[in-house]
């Protein structure tokens, strides 16, 4: 399977609904620190529904502990940034989807460090700046599953 993870998500209903999108989906979800909010707050909770109980959630102090955590497995920059769509890519099993805060995405020197074939961009209208994170996650998210065969799928 893979793993998503949001590097200092700021909106509490958005991360609620990715908490959801991964009970769904059997991804594990990280959440790189610092957050925008209270993860124990009612717009996550609401976002999630009854799914926090099926979802995998790991909380990162930052981002040095996340990279630590993933070490030896690929990371996937997800950002507007990118010249790859997320359809070019070919994911394999452990892979980590990573995406920005909603209000400033992710910073240049972490995409840099990574190498083009792991930036990934949704594509867009020209005159459009990018989705909102939740339906980001989704659309690169089932890509994912759907090239790992949608695994655990019924």
């Amino acid at each position: 399977m893979f793993d998503i993870a949001l590097y200092e998500p700021e909106i509490a209903p958005n991360t609620g609904n990715i908490i959801r999108l991964c009970a769904n989906c059997g991804a594990n979800l990280h959440l790189i620190e610092p957050l925008g909010f209270d993860l124990e707050e009612k717009k996550v909770r609401r976002a999630g529904l009854d799914y926090h109980d099926l979802a995998r959630v790991t909380r990162h102090k930052d981002y040095a502990a996340f990279a630590n955590a993933m070490a030896g497995r690929r990371i996937f920059a997800c950002t507007t940034k990118a010249t790859q769509f997320h359809t070019e890519a070919t994911f394999a099993d452990g892979d980590v989807l990573l995406f920005g805060p909603e209000t400033r995405g992710l910073p240049d020197a972490l995409i840099q460090a990574l190498p083009d074939a792991q930036r990934l961009r949704i594509p867009m209208q020209p005159e459009a700046r990018s989705l909102n994170l939740s339906n980001a996650v989704a659309i690169i998210g089932y890509e994912a599953w759907r090239q790992l065969g949608f695994t655990g799928a019924q």
